[in-house]
């Protein structure tokens, strides 16, 4: 059953309106998100082909930024680098463009050294499988000293780039966790669902479909979500539905959204780690979103998380 099903049967049982509910947050302007294919760019415009095949063409802000492995002039972004956008204005001005940007989250399963880089086979979870990944020399101290444990059984988050089928990581997403994946903490016993509102770290994931708004949740119903790692976290949070409507708040800059649940967010349970970005979160990772929603709730990709709180939208 679909996510809009579930929500609409969902809403008839509890006389509630079937229109999803939307948040109004005025002390910062509107963030827009838009992904494609870059097709033509220049200093002072890019033009993309977004995923329904259409053209989308955004100014390039004087002040604009761009991120394709390392930090690039947005005019040196090669044609054909499929990006995200951060955008204002009604999505016209283009202010922040990553390229060929991904993501690997997941428990490391092998090692391999090859001409000295690294290669490592992560099991992303049930939803996601496995992927194998390659650290280059250049990156590989700053990925090591974060990710001080890399052995197989120990949990692993990088960011890098995807090319030609390759994934090229460069930068760590978080600080390793120091237990093995399969030692999650457990929360507080009198903690679980006493908080209307939840503080924690929002992660992404590239594992959503091309644009696509909506956030995975650790704490699915294991029926619901026919999964056999959900239900585990360190933080308290409550069992949700696929398809409940989360609300989800960026503590730092003031954005929050009513983003559905699509899917099942196993792996960012197992992650009890505080993001530092902007203050610090509580530990645990309480909500994982698709690229979109991220970057919309004025999260920077190659920073990996924000500061949160979420409820029942």
């Amino acid at each position: 059953m679909g996510v809009e099903r579930r929500y609409a049967l969902a809403s008839a049982a509890l006389g509630r309106s079937a229109v999803p509910p939307q948040v109004e947050v005025e002390e910062h302007p509107t963030l827009s998100a838009i992904s494609g294919q870059i097709i033509d760019i220049s200093p002072h415009l890019v033009i993309v082909e977004n995923p329904d095949g259409e053209e989308e063409r955004l100014i390039i802000a004087p002040w604009a930024t761009a991120w394709h492995g390392a930090q690039v002039a947005p005019a040196d972004l090669p044609i054909g680098t499929r990006v995200m956008i951060r955008a204002r204005q009604s999505g016209r001005v283009a202010e922040r463009i990553w390229g060929d940007v991904t993501r690997v989250t997941g428990v490391i399963l092998s090692l391999e050294e090859e001409r000295r880089d690294l290669t490592i086979e992560v099991d992303c979870g049930p939803h996601r499988g496995r992927r194998a990944i390659v650290v280059p020399y250049g990156a590989s101290g700053r990925i090591r000293v974060r990710h001080p444990q890399l052995e197989p059984g120990y949990l692993f988050d990088a960011i890098g780039i995807r090319r030609e089928g390759v994934t090229h990581v460069r930068l760590p997403a978080t600080s390793q966790p120091p237990y093995r994946a399969t030692a999650v903490p457990a929360p507080p016993p009198a903690y679980r669902g006493v908080q209307s509102r939840i503080s924690g770290a929002a992660a992404w994931s590239d594992a959503f479909d091309d644009g696509e708004a909506g956030a995975a949740y650790p704490m699915l119903e294991g029926a619901d979500s026919d999964c056999e790692d959900a239900g585990v976290s360190c933080t308290g949070l409550p069992y949700l539905a696929l398809g409940s409507m989360l609300y989800v708040g960026n503590v730092c800059e003031a954005h929050a959204a009513v983003l559905p649940i699509v899917a099942c967010g196993c792996m960012a349970g197992r992650f009890c780690d505080r993001c530092v970005e902007c203050g610090t979160s509580p530990r645990g990772r309480i909500v994982e979103l698709s690229p979109a929603s991220f970057v919309e709730l004025g999260g920077e990709l190659t920073k990996g998380c924000f500061n949160a709180r979420v409820g029942l939208g």
